[in-house]
């Protein structure tokens, strides 16, 4: 499960605009309504039946532009810096279904973008695209858990396309998630969250970005049982060329890998922390910056 914040999606799609051309540079603008590392440690262990809220923050920023073949293709004085306070409310219920607890998640970002490109810039703070989630979560044993989920991304952020900065992406999206955590509080602690979207149509421009297949992941090590110290990050590979006004945009795929340190803090409380920063490289088609993410999850 995942929470949309579109900060390299906005800012290259701006990109697009302060260039002078269409904003269709892969996904059109090589962002995507999922936000790229956000998941860490325990990203696939479903907690017990009841209400949990869950906070992230992200701050990131780029300077950097990077073409189809690898290629430095930043603009002058381009600048991307996105900040985001997201809230989540998961609800686990006590209904059985395929032997798991079915849960139902809300996501609400909210978001402040800044871009710079070409002598032009612009600032945009508001509610970003909400996602809503079905799911089932599973326990396999003491330390390895389950997610399979399916996510739907709302286009209920801002957006105008003559605008250099949106928070919003402008289309629906949907696709399947499996995530899965092995978690010993005495050593290895493994997390993977996969995904797949299918991006539909941008009405205002046309655009319509090609399907994205997309893997947070973190590796760790527990240095006590309430530490946990690792690495993070994701991988992302556009899978389907995009389309514009229903002709192939053939070259222009978005990939990237980012990787950095995580770490995790469990309480005897039963709340938990987590953060990471992550670098992005092995960028196509998109924008190349850095992270810093924070998780907070709390029982109500």
């Amino acid at each position: 499960m995942s929470f949309p914040l579109g900060r390299a999606a906005a800012g290259i799609v701006a990109l697009a605009a302060a260039l002078g051309v269409r904003p269709a540079v892969a996904t059109e603008g090589g962002g995507s309504v999922y936000p790229f590392g956000a998941e860490n440690y325990l990203t696939g262990a479903l907690p017990p039946p009841g209400l949990y809220a869950l906070f992230y923050g992200e701050a990131y920023f780029a300077r950097r532009f990077v073409g189809n073949d690898g290629q430095d293709a930043t603009p002058p004085g381009f600048r991307l810096n996105a900040n985001a306070f997201v809230s989540r409310l998961v609800w686990v219920t006590p209904q059985r279904v395929l032997g798991g607890d079915f849960l139902l998640s809300l996501i609400v970002p909210m978001v402040n973008l800044h871009v710079e490109a070409s002598g032009r810039g612009q600032t945009r703070t508001g509610l970003g695209d909400i996602t809503l989630s079905p799911g089932i979560g599973w326990h396999f044993s003491p330390n390895l858990h389950v997610i399979g989920a399916f996510d739907f991304f709302a286009p209920t952020g801002g957006y105008n396309r003559n605008d250099l900065a949106n928070i919003g992406r402008n289309y629906w999206a949907f696709g399947p998630v499996y995530a899965a955590s092995w978690a010993d509080p005495r050593g290895l602690n493994a997390d993977v969250k996969l995904g797949y979207l299918f991006n539909q149509t941008n009405h205002a421009t046309g655009y319509a970005s090609g399907n994205e297949l997309y893997a947070d992941y973190s590796l760790g090590w527990a240095a006590t049982p309430r530490w946990v110290l690792g690495v993070g990050g994701y991988m992302t590979v556009q899978t389907t060329d995009d389309r514009d006004d229903g002709q192939t945009v053939a070259g222009n795929r978005h990939r990237a890998f980012a990787i950095g340190p995580s770490l995790k803090y469990a309480s005897r409380q039963g709340w938990f922390v987590t953060a990471k920063w992550q670098r992005e490289m092995a960028v196509r088609n998109g924008a190349e910056g850095h992270a810093f993410w924070i998780r907070a999850v709390f029982p109500l």
